[in-house]
């Protein structure tokens, strides 16, 4: 097999209906879905921050319209001082939490929803002032914000980069009317494409589109279409995300009819198709479903081997610390995870009661952090190697994850992994079964398959 080339066969267990498998995104681990309630902690405030370095995450959970396909924590409200109210407790928050990263340099701001767009060009003024006050923002730092395209406009995206921003992710998912019907997402591709040459025009330093497969009445036709339409655009990165059809747990997505829905092996051939067509326009695959242009910094940290993984995805930021702020946001150290009420109205009762903000969360123990760096190097960088996590933890990997390195053994028959005495590599070509690849050593992915109907999957958890 030529290990350039698109996989053509895949393991026993890993067959083209793998893209159906259960398994986290990764973006943390353990997987949010093993997060524990709690009652009146705040866990971020009860373990070491390391200094230097820092992330922030803001969660606006509004939007103007409901998407039937969408998993995320949103509001759909039409009402705009609603967000006056919001904006009100997050400035409570800060206030509550910032000193948390009182010896934290800022590097990575993102804005996330919902749709971040929700806000008045005001009401954005005042969110970036807050953060300005109570956070110190590094003044190279990384300020991004997601925009929902129907409702951005070019005063509008000139006044974001007024106030700083210089990096946004329009969503896009499909250009095709049937797709966008089907998912209540009826958008101009003209308008998108406008916007992008404006964002460029502008002066900001990347521009991201997210397309999801997997959605109804999407086919191989319909979707080749979507992706021309999309490279046209030539956005600085793309990201490319698996629909996930959860009807009993999402009550829009009950709008959404199965039969509608490609099935697992037309998944897999419209996967195969985004991932050959956009590698043809020259974006570099960055892990498992970001693509960004090789002049394009991630791209160039991926050359680098300087990539990381957190709940934004992939990323050239190396900060160890997240502090998650909002409904539902999730804050991360090296030690602990911790996420806000879910429900705006207890996202706000915490607040005035001046509780801890922890409604569930996770405390790592040194099983967890060696697992957890194993799965981020993998989800990077496609390899381990053994020699620097045995320095690193104080382990012989060989001996410490004999049996996960057995159960890799259907992937290395058919030439998608190589596994000698001091490194295991994973193939370019094994890519889009990094997840399945990285569960082997999820210690807890028993548990979490039992909790899947019970827990919401984080697809786009922030």
């Amino acid at each position: 097999m030529n290990r350039n080339n698109a996989i053509t066969t895949a393991p026993a267990f890993a067959h083209p209906e793998a893209d159906d498998i259960r398994v986290p995104r990764y973006t943390s681990y353990p997987a949010a879905g093993l997060f524990a309630p709690f009652d009146d902690e705040d866990l971020m405030a009860q373990t070491v921050i390391p200094e230097g370095s820092a992330a922030l995450y803001v969660h606006i959970p509004f939007c103007h319209d409901l998407c039937f396909y969408c998993a995320c924590n949103k509001v759909v409200t039409r009402h705009h001082d609603k967000a006056d109210r919001y904006l009100d407790y997050l400035h409570k928050e800060m206030v509550q939490r910032h000193r948390l990263l009182k010896d934290c340099q800022i590097t990575q701001l993102h804005i996330g929803g919902g749709s971040p767009g929700f806000l008045s060009v005001s009401q954005q003024a005042r969110l970036r002032a807050m953060l300005d006050d109570y956070f110190c923002i590094d003044t190279q730092a990384e300020l991004s914000i997601e925009l929902d395209p129907r409702h951005t406009s070019r005063a509008y995206l000139a006044w974001l980069v007024q106030l700083g921003y210089n990096r946004i992710s329009f969503g896009v998912q499909d250009t095709d009317v049937q797709v966008q019907q089907a998912i209540n997402r009826v958008q101009s591709t003209r308008h998108i494409h406008e916007l992008v040459s404006i964002a460029k025009s502008l002066g900001l330093a990347s521009v991201n589109l997210d397309l999801i497969y997997g959605l109804p009445h999407q086919n191989l036709t319909s979707f080749s279409t979507t992706l021309a339409d999309v490279i046209a655009m030539q956005a600085d990165r793309i990201s490319l995300f698996s629909y996930a059809h959860i009807p009993a747990r999402f009550a829009a997505q009950r709008r959404i009819h199965t039969h509608w829905l490609p099935d697992a092996r037309t998944r897999t051939q419209l996967n195969e198709m985004a991932i050959a067509n956009l590698l043809e326009a020259g974006y570099s695959m960055i892990g498992m479903d970001h693509f960004a242009r090789k002049d394009d910094a991630l791209a160039r940290a991926n050359r680098q081997q300087t990539v990381h993984r957190n709940f934004m995805g992939y990323t050239t930021e190396p900060t160890k610390t997240l502090l998650g702020l909002g409904m539902s946001a999730i804050s991360s150290t090296p030690d602990v995870y911790s996420q806000n009420p879910g429900e705006l109205n207890a996202y706000y009762a915490r607040l005035d009661a001046q509780r801890g903000l922890t409604a569930k969360g996770y405390v790592l123990n040194q099983d967890d952090k060696l697992r957890r760096d194993v799965i981020m190097h993998l989800m990077c960088h496609l390899h381990i190697e053994f020699a620097s996590f045995n320095a690193t933890h104080k382990i012989d990997f060989v001996d410490y994850f004999a049996s996960e390195l057995s159960a890799l053994m259907p992937f290395i028959d058919v030439d998608l992994i190589t596994l000698d005495e001091d490194k295991l590599q994973v193939y370019p070509s094994a890519k889009r079964y990094i997840r399945t690849i990285c569960s082997i050593f999820d210690g807890h992915q028993p548990v979490l398959n039992h909790r899947l109907h019970e827990c919401r999957l984080e697809d786009r958890i922030i």
